[in-house]
């Protein structure tokens, strides 16, 4: 019995809250065993599709380690090496891939491209990212709040920046439906839809958690536990960067604004890639011909024992493998977990 058995990991809103914490322990425990260098094949035998419209570090690293770890075999499937999307359609593609792969990731840009690979493919189809969600993200985050914590209800997350991207849209939903109270900090034009708002208001009431969407940067980080900032501009954007960065340089995760949740033990967060510095060819850029030297977030608190970005980048691994485990594996995953 496998709860899960060949269910597809689409977004957070799919599941309950005790699924989505099934999830996070279950990534915990696939840690120790990784550390402790305890075997854990749980895909043995498997075939794992790796398709990209995006480019990846992360997800892409985390997606072909897990699934060696796990004793499958991942295949990359890049844009320009299949004819997904240009001489196939989507559908299409779902029931060839399915019909040789047991299981697909896809990170890209629609959400109705990843729902249409899961209607299709017959197999279990884990999204790695669209420009809705990031639920696989959330699965680390939260993970990383958990094991940083030592819980999760009761905590406050405030995220400044693009409060309208995924990481926005996913880490308000999935804070709420998990009892940590989330307080986006944003501009009035960068803030979360009313339909996302109003999917977090839903499950914050059910699990007495408090939603708090506000343009003052101040207020948002507040009393916070977490402080999570992502990069201003998305992957694919279409936005004059100069009047971007002159709207979000007030969210800016600063010494100073970490200092006003007034809290010594506030960590920091980020999904990374990061501009903290000009030691990439972006951020010489942005220095050259808008004078900043970091965006989103500065290189001192980057850089500061209060950050924890590299555990979290580290737990893109463990999550990623409990959520391909937990649905394509031949677990034992009682019903009765989740009643």
């Amino acid at each position: 019995m496998n709860h899960f058995a060949n269910q597809s990991f689409l977004k957070e809103i799919d599941f309950t809250p005790s699924e989505l914490e099934y999830f996070i322990d279950f990534a915990l425990h696939l840690k120790q065993l990784k550390q402790q260098h305890i075997p854990h094949h749980y895909l043995q035998g498997k075939n794992i599709a790796l398709l990209f419209e995006k480019t990846s570090t992360r997800t892409r690293s985390a997606f072909t380690v897990a699934a060696t770890d796990l004793g499958a075999h991942p295949e990359f499937l890049g844009k320009g090496d299949i004819q997904f999307g240009k001489k196939e359609s989507t559908a299409d593609t779902a029931k060839v891939l399915g019909s040789m792969f047991d299981g697909i990731e896809y990170r890209g840009f629609a959400q109705d491209t990843v729902e249409q690979l899961a209607q299709y493919s017959g197999v279990p189809v884990w999204n790695g990212l669209t420009d809705q969600w990031h639920p696989t993200q959330m699965i680390a985050d939260f993970m990383t709040l958990k094991e940083h914590f030592g819980h999760l209800p009761g905590l406050t997350l405030a995220y400044v920046g693009d409060g309208r991207n995924n990481m926005g849209n996913s880490l308000l939903v999935t804070a709420a439906m998990l009892g940590v109270n989330i307080h986006i900090g944003a501009p009035t034009a960068l803030q979360p839809s009313a339909t996302v708002v109003a999917m977090a208001q839903k499950a914050a009431a059910k699990s007495g958690s408090k939603v708090l969407v506000t343009s003052d940067p101040v207020e948002a980080v507040a009393g916070a536990d977490a402080i999570y900032t992502d990069v201003w501009i998305s992957m694919g954007e279409a936005v004059a960067p100069q009047e971007r960065i002159k709207e979000l340089l007030p969210y800016q995760v600063n010494a100073k604004l970490v200092a006003q949740t007034e809290k010594v033990d506030t960590i920091v967060m980020h999904c990374l890639p990061a501009y903290h510095d000009k030691n990439t060819e972006v951020g010489k850029v942005l220095e050259d011909e808008f004078g900043v030297t970091a965006l989103e977030i500065t290189d001192e608190v980057f850089n500061s024992d209060q950050s924890v970005v590299f555990q979290e980048a580290e737990n893109r691994l463990h999550s990623i493998k409990a959520i391909m485990a937990a649905t394509l594996g031949d677990l034992f995953i009682p019903e009765q977990l989740f009643n």
